[in-house]
């Protein structure tokens, strides 16, 4: 067990620090006053960094951590917090470690005992949720799916029957394929689809999945599709569920998209035990 009191030592720290993901004036004054505070920056593209720092004239030592090298890059961050320095960790746009680098050096730094702190601020994927239309919560996010064809199917195949809305990401070269595959797979159902967040062509669509090709002929910017989950749960053939045990019925229903609250739920209701019977004997088993 670990616990963190972030603000109950003067230990130098990790931050995660949010950064705006389009507008410049979308950041909040703390993530400015830690960007000020601390000794180095951490961040995805140098070049991206700068021109925000620049803005709100802040000048701070840069050190790149991106995909290619975050783990020679995250040692080195990790040894200057041991020497007493504060770092600061950003991505190109918005909030780090959701689809951009920064898990394992968070990791990393837990496993050193340094505390990491969020800084909160701008989210492509909520700024998209609270504006869809759609079922706000409980959500999915899986953000980019695979690049290949076959295995972004089969990944979406996975999802036919997840009950709650679903947020992805795609870069704007992929997205015809990706939502043609969601139109096949997914059928019939509301979607929204929010570009350029908070920039000046900002645009958000709501309608079908399959009407969504209709209009974007061509498409630019950053790019969050929002799915509705399927508005009436139907699972496949289950032939042989009678022959399961209560282990392996709570885990086929997970697989199927449930939290594992919901399927030993439905797994007690199913063999007219108790919920706290199944939970018991499911958590004595794991």
């Amino acid at each position: 067990m670990l616990i963190q009191k972030s603000y109950e030592n003067t230990n130098p720290k990790l931050y995660l620090v949010s950064t705006p993901i389009g507008n410049l004036g979308d950041i909040t004054f703390r993530a400015l006053e830690i960007l000020r505070m601390v000794d180095y920056i951490a961040c995805e593209d140098t070049r991206v960094t700068i021109k925000l720092l620049n803005y709100y004239d802040i000048k701070k030592p840069l050190i790149s951590y991106h995909e290619h090298n975050k783990y020679e890059s995250g040692i080195n961050i990790i040894n200057k917090i041991k020497l007493g320095n504060n770092v600061a960790l950003v991505s190109d746009a918005g909030t780090p470690c959701i689809s951009d680098p920064g898990y394992e050096i968070v990791k990393l730094a837990i496993e050193n005992n340094i505390d990491v702190v969020p800084i909160p601020g701008p989210s492509a994927l909520i700024s998209a949720l609270i504006c869809s239309g759609l079922v706000p919560q409980p959500f999915t996010f899986l953000g980019f799916l695979d690049h290949r064809k076959q295995d972004k199917r089969k990944q979406l195949e996975e999802l036919k029957y997840h009950p709650y809305s679903m947020i992805f990401y795609e870069a704007p070269h992929r997205f015809r394929e990706t939502i043609s595959i969601m139109s096949e797979v997914f059928g019939e159902r509301s979607c929204a689809i929010v570009r350029e967040i908070s920039k000046r062509y900002e645009e958000v669509y709501r309608g079908l999945l399959n009407d969504v090709l209709s209009y974007y002929e061509d498409i630019k910017g950053e790019i969050v599709i929002i799915v509705e989950g399927t508005t009436h749960p139907q699972y496949p053939e289950e032939p042989l569920i009678e022959e399961m045990d209560i282990i392996e019925q709570v885990n086929h229903y997970v697989e199927l998209g449930l939290s594992k609250s919901e399927a030993i739920k439905r797994v007690a209701t199913e063999r007219k035990l108790s919920k706290r019977e199944v939970y018991n004997y499911y958590h004595s088993q794991n």
